[in-house]
C-alpha cells in the first residue's frame, strides 16, 4: 500500500515550468494613438514632447482652459513613464498595453504558498519570467496564512486532547 500511495503522489507534486514567454518592454516610440478626426497618428514619445500648440495643430482644434490643463498633468506623468531610451516603464501604462504586469493580485504565486506552504515558495522562486517578483510575493503572502492556518490547526488539535 505503501507503494501505491507513492506512487499515486508522485502526480500530486509534478510541476510543468512555462517555457520563457515575456514580453519585451514596449517602445513608446512604436506605439501610435490616433490624434484628431483627421485620422493621424502620434507615437507616445512623440505625445509625451509635443507642445500644445503642436498638438492643437495636429488635432485641428483648439483646447479650452480643463483641456489644457488636463494635456500638461496627463503628459508630465506620459514622460515620467517613458525612460530616456524610450521604453515605457509605468506599471499602469504597460498593463493598459498589455505587456509588464508587476502588480496586482497573482493567484499561482499566491496558491503554490498556501496549499505547498515553503515548497511552494522555493517553486516560486525557481519560475523565471516577467512576474516572478510578482509571483514570489505573492507566495509569500500565501505561505504566511498556510502558517496561521497551521498553527491555528495544532492549537484547535491541542485543545481537544488535553483534559482538564
Amino acid at each position: 500500500m505503501l507503494i501505491v500511495a507513492c506512487w499515486l503522489a508522485q502526480g500530486c507534486f509534478a510541476i510543468a515550468v512555462p517555457a520563457h514567454n515575456s514580453r519585451p518592454v514596449p517602445n513608446a516610440a512604436d506605439i501610435y494613438i490616433h490624434a484628431g478626426k483627421n485620422g493621424k497618428q502620434i507615437s507616445l514619445l512623440e505625445l509625451s514632447m509635443i507642445s500644445r500648440h503642436g498638438l492643437e495643430e495636429l488635432t485641428g482644434r483648439k483646447m479650452n482652459f480643463i483641456e489644457r490643463a488636463s494635456f500638461h498633468i496627463t503628459q508630465k506623468k506620459l514622460r515620467k513613464g517613458i525612460d530616456g531610451s524610450g521604453r515605457i516603464t509605468d506599471w499602469k501604462l504597460q498593463k493598459a498595453l498589455g505587456a509588464g504586469g508587476q502588480k496586482g493580485f497573482h493567484a499561482g504565486g499566491f496558491f503554490l504558498g498556501l496549499l505547498l506552504g515553503p515548497i511552494g515558495v522555493i517553486i516560486a522562486y525557481l519560475i523565471k519570467d516577467e512576474k516572478k517578483r510578482n509571483r514570489v510575493k505573492w507566495a509569500w503572502i500565501g505561505f504566511g496564512i498556510w502558517t496561521v492556518a497551521l498553527i491555528l490547526f495544532a492549537v484547535a488539535l491541542n485543545s481537544l486532547f488535553t483534559f482538564n
